[in-house]
């Protein structure tokens, strides 16, 4: 019985704390594989997982468990409930869409879930200075990445441009084969 309550409580832990976890994972993951660790592999990785897969989860949860949900963040259950479950399953797919796609792609995603993220941070951070509301999914670690995510997302993606833009232009100085370079 003791063996199943420790599997039950790790369980436990890592449902409540899924965003964490994929953002550890999206850091962690690129950071061991060579090809990856360049500042596109970082915002694809963080993107897929921070963003993606965080919020499915954080949707799916707003959506099938509102009453808990709600009283994670410290709040009553309401009818907007549902409407934000469904902005953070847009959020998940939007983040899991661009993976491996195009900066293009990936900027829009990156707009899309910064601003989000910014407004849910807003959001927090009035419910905690208005109301005194310190829950765990109103403050602390859920907070901080939320206010980490778009600041990370934004700069990894202004790399990623720049890197983009002097491998295009290292590519296109290079002289043709056959001639010197002087």
């Amino acid at each position: 019985m003791e063996g199943k309550m420790d599997v039950a409580d790790l369980i436990r832990f890592v449902l409540t704390h899924i965003p964490l976890i994929t953002f550890l994972l999206a850091i962690i993951i690129p950071t061991f594989s060579r090809s990856e660790r360049t500042p596109d592999g970082y915002l694809s990785w963080l993107l897929l997982l921070a963003v993606g897969v965080d919020a499915l989860w954080a949707g799916l949860f707003h959506v099938f468990a509102p009453e808990r949900a709600a009283a994670f963040i410290g709040w009553t259950t309401s009818p907007f409930q549902f409407e934000i479950g469904i902005a953070d399953i847009a959020l998940g797919v939007m983040g899991v869409l661009s993976f491996r796609r195009s900066l293009d792609f990936k900027a829009a995603a990156v707009t899309y879930a910064s601003l989000f993220y910014i407004g849910v941070a807003y959001g927090h951070f009035h419910q905690i200075w208005i109301a005194g509301n310190h829950a765990p999914g109103n403050a602390g670690i859920l907070l901080a990445l939320t206010c980490i995510r778009p600041i990370l997302l934004v700069l990894l993606l202004l790399t990623a441009r720049r890197s983009a833009r002097t491998e295009s232009s290292g590519i296109a100085r290079q002289p043709a084969e056959g001639q010197g370079a002087g």
